[in-house]
């Protein structure tokens, strides 16, 4: 199988290509959905469709589509490969889109070599997989398969206040298609770890088996703002200092359990947030994952005990609200299999892992087998500029997607 290989310089160049896009004075890059800077690199990427021959489609929430529909396909369901290439604020290159611009190499090095395909191929960009400017996260491949309404999705309200369909036809990315009008036979996602156990063991490729389960909350405490100086501590309504308690919890209880849950305080915020006065409201964010659903939710109610207990204990009000929730996603046994496969036929040492992050694979798992590559990322740095993974590890990772590919394509082991 491992007698094709990929144009390793032309996927590097890509890579470092979409990586100048989007960047500041300062040379920070930001591609958020559906911004002006994000427009360029979707600009980018189409032209590199089109020079690959490859047919053009966009659905209504701005998914961007290559076909490759090889003579006599038919209408069979398409091999669907991608990710996404929006970005966090400050991010690294890699993040996402390797997956995309390796999916189109592989489609590229497999038309060039007149390969008999069975089914079409194709690439997809997915939109909003960060969810940074616009909640949820990986909105487009979550609309792809039908786990979220397209409208309310359209009219999504961002962090700076625009719309998201309004901004989608202001950059030219309001397609015409229906999301989901592909139904894909499996789809498979090339990505960096974003994580430290493939480096730390020195294994090039990882074939993920699952994915974490995530549950996002916004907690909001009410108590009396004071003056920092007068007001005893025994006497005090303290937002703040409630706040702290639950971060606390939160840590020693991931930190004091033997299984994989993490707990996660990103996000806070405090008023009237001033050095000397005692916070009279405090509101922050939770993130809580696990791969197992019975543990999610098993802290998901701890947290809401512990969150009760403090109520009364600290004679403050508390209030939760949901912002998004994911069950854990078992991938496909015969593609994470058909993964493994490749790498040992390339001479790849390669293990099977658990995802710690959420991906846009998660939401096509609803609707097609789906599985996904890891390949190392150094210090398990992501969203970060400092986010980094070798060019012999992102060549081989693309080798191995290239592999599982042909087998799929070639015949139906589905």
């Amino acid at each position: 199988m491992n007698d094709l290989s990929i144009d390793a310089a032309r996927l590097l160049e890509r890579i470092r290509t979409l990586g100048a896009i989007g960047r500041d004075e300062s040379g920070r890059l930001t591609r958020l959905a559906a911004s002006d800077t994000e427009k360029v690199g979707r600009d980018q990427f189409v032209s590199w469709l089109d020079e690959a021959g490859l047919e053009v489609a966009v659905d209504r929430i701005g998914n961007i589509l290559g076909i490759w529909r090889p003579d006599g396909v038919g209408d069979r369901q398409p091999l669907m490969l991608g990710s996404h290439i929006d970005t966090v604020i400050d991010a690294g290159i890699y993040d996402g889109c390797y997956g995309v611009l390796a999916a189109l190499e592989v489609i590229q090095t497999l038309k060039a070599q007149g390969f008999a395909s069975s089914r079409p191929v194709v690439v997809v960009a997915f939109t909003n997989e960060e969810g940074v400017r616009y909640a949820p996260d990986m909105m487009g491949s979550l609309v792809y398969a039908g786990g979220l309404d397209l409208d309310a999705a359209l009219a999504t309200l961002g962090t700076d206040g625009s719309v998201l369909g309004d901004e989608l036809r202001r950059i030219g990315y309001a397609g015409a298609q229906e999301p989901g009008f592909f139904k894909p036979h499996a789809y498979i996602e090339l990505h960096i770890e974003q994580g430290p156990v493939l480096e730390r063991e020195g294994i090039p490729v990882g074939a993920v088996q699952n994915l974490q389960g995530i549950s996002w909350q916004m907690v909001t405490i009410e108590g009396d703002a004071n003056h920092a100086g007068t007001t005893p501590i025994s006497m005090r309504r303290d937002a703040g200092h409630a706040a702290a308690r639950v971060i606390t919890f939160l840590r020693d209880r991931a930190k004091g359990s033997n299984t994989p849950t993490v707990a996660t305080v990103g996000c806070i915020d405090f008023e009237p947030n001033a050095i000397n006065v005692i916070p009279s409201r405090a509101r922050f964010t939770v993130d809580l994952r696990d791969p197992d659903e019975d543990r999610l939710k098993e802290e998901e109610a701890a947290l809401a005990a512990f969150l009760d207990h403090l109520a009364a204990e600290e004679q403050v009000g508390i209030s939760v609200e949901r912002l998004a929730r994911f069950e854990p996603v078992t991938f496909d046994r015969r593609i994470v299999e058909l993964v493994e496969k490749a790498a040992r036929e390339r001479g790849l040492a390669c293990r099977r892992m658990t995802s710690g992050a959420g991906h846009d694979a998660q939401m096509i798992a609803r609707i097609a087998p789906s599985a996904m590559i890891f390949v190392p990322s150094i210090g398990g740095i992501s969203h970060n500029p400092k986010e980094h993974t070798t060019d012999e590890d992102l060549v081989a990772g693309a080798n191995v997607l290239l592999d599982v590919v042909r087998e799929l394509a070639r015949k139906d082991c589905l």
